[in-house]
């Protein structure tokens, strides 16, 4: 298994800001497909969290991802892995798309019940996942 580094021009793709703007959507008489990512990726997951839950609480040393918000609320808190910083809360709703790319340390909060879509740059195999994700203390607060 091997981790592949970020290129410098996958990352003047990224998005500069944490929410990203959607595209407009298609529409017509059938109704609306929305653009999310048109990036190349190797995973997408579902995840359901219960209200008063905390996700993440870690950074990514290749990996980044972004997350479109189906339901509910999330307070993203995110900084520069490394800083001494009191890390950025970003409330998210539903119908927003975030991005976290390597090298964040990031917390997810959830105030109330919410389902997200995360798209990713790498397998989401667990041996793939638990060799680029480094854990860290508690960001949220």
């Amino acid at each position: 298994m091997k981790i592949r580094r970020p290129t410098k021009d996958e990352q003047a793709a990224w998005p500069k800001d944490v929410i990203v703007p959607l595209a407009r959507p298609f529409s017509d008489a059938r109704g609306e497909i929305q653009p999310l990512v048109d990036l190349m990726m190797e995973s997408a997951v579902l995840i359901h969290s219960k209200r008063g839950a905390v996700r993440a609480n870690h950074y990514h040393r290749t990996d980044w991802h972004f997350c479109y918000v189906l339901s509910g609320a999330i307070e993203y808190w995110h900084r520069q892995h490394g800083s001494n910083r009191q890390a950025k809360k970003v409330m998210v709703r539903q119908g927003q798309l975030f991005f976290t790319p390597p090298m964040i340390d990031h917390a997810m909060v959830f105030p109330q019940k919410a389902s997200f879509l995360v798209l990713g740059r790498n397998s989401r195999a667990q041996a793939v996942y638990e060799a680029d994700v480094v854990r860290i203390a508690a960001i949220n607060k």
